[in-house]
């Protein structure tokens, strides 16, 4: 599996821990979105993966986003080519994160501002540490969240913390993330990966069929009807009869034994 200087892979049992680790603020850029969207494509494909978890390198940043250095120009037309580029990259790399088959952690050991937190937003589930911070402050350079911050952020926390947050530029610390739904737990400092680690070994022992069938029908919820999803998770039910791994956790309860997936 490849791997660039600035995002770093560690296969941990049936994990992916992936690093991100572009010094001083992990900042994302055109090759290290790339290279997230390409390892995200081949851990889907990798039938020993069930669940992926992404931090930052360093006791600083979880990231800080795009460095808007890398297109700032003095030519608009190029400028703004630079910019469509960036956001292009980011939508890929971010919405290929929040496809992962598998359950995906955000686990949050520093600052995660801008491109940072809408990385954190694409996951399943975040884990923050106490000491962290949080913002997406785009709109005080005149730009915006392009990476899915505008909905993601408004679906965990609601319309009025997302405008706090988006159009008021409220930078949130740990425990108010918690308390508004954008982190699920709140850890103690420089325990986040180690306890991202350990909700990725629950998911393990759960079927990894059902995990990503069941995955799929609760995103399906912020799109679609009610009527609608309820026969699809129905269907989905029964065409989980169908696989090795059903028959399998059905005969390890039956014979009072840890069962064996082969996500099959």
């Amino acid at each position: 599996m490849n791997q660039s200087q600035q995002l770093h892979l560690d296969l941990i049992d049936h994990t992916a821990l992936i690093t991100i680790s572009n010094p001083p603020a992990n900042t994302w850029t055109l090759d290290n979105l790339q290279q997230l969207t390409q390892l995200v494509h081949e851990l889907n494909a990798n039938r020993d993966i069930y669940a992926l978890v992404l931090t930052g390198a360093g006791e600083k940043f979880f990231s800080a986003g795009a460095d808007l250095r890398s297109f700032a120009h003095e030519d608009n037309a190029v400028a703004r080519q630079m910019a469509g580029d960036m956001a292009r990259r980011f939508g890929e790399a971010f919405e290929a994160l929040s496809r992962f088959r598998g359950m995906s952690i955000a686990a949050i050991n520093g600052y995660a501002m801008g491109g940072g937190l809408e990385c954190a937003l694409a996951c399943d589930t975040r884990i923050a540490e106490s000491q962290v911070q949080m913002a997406l402050p785009e709109a005080s350079v005149g730009l915006l969240p392009c990476a899915g911050g505008t909905q993601h952020l408004s679906w965990l926390v609601g319309e009025g913390w997302a405008k706090r947050m988006i159009l008021g530029g409220e930078r949130i610390d740990a425990a108010t993330a918690l308390r508004i739904g954008l982190v699920e737990e709140v850890v103690e400092r420089g325990s986040a990966v180690k306890r991202a680690l350990a909700l990725a070994a629950q998911v393990a022992r759960q079927s990894p069929g059902s995990v990503a069938a069941c995955k799929q029908l609760i995103h399906g919820a912020r799109g679609q009807s009610l009527n609608s999803v309820l026969p699809a998770e129905r269907e989905a039910f029964v065409t989980l009869f169908d696989t090795r791994d059903q028959k399998e956790g059905v005969q390890a309860f039956l014979q009072k034994r840890a069962p064996v997936w082969r996500n099959a």
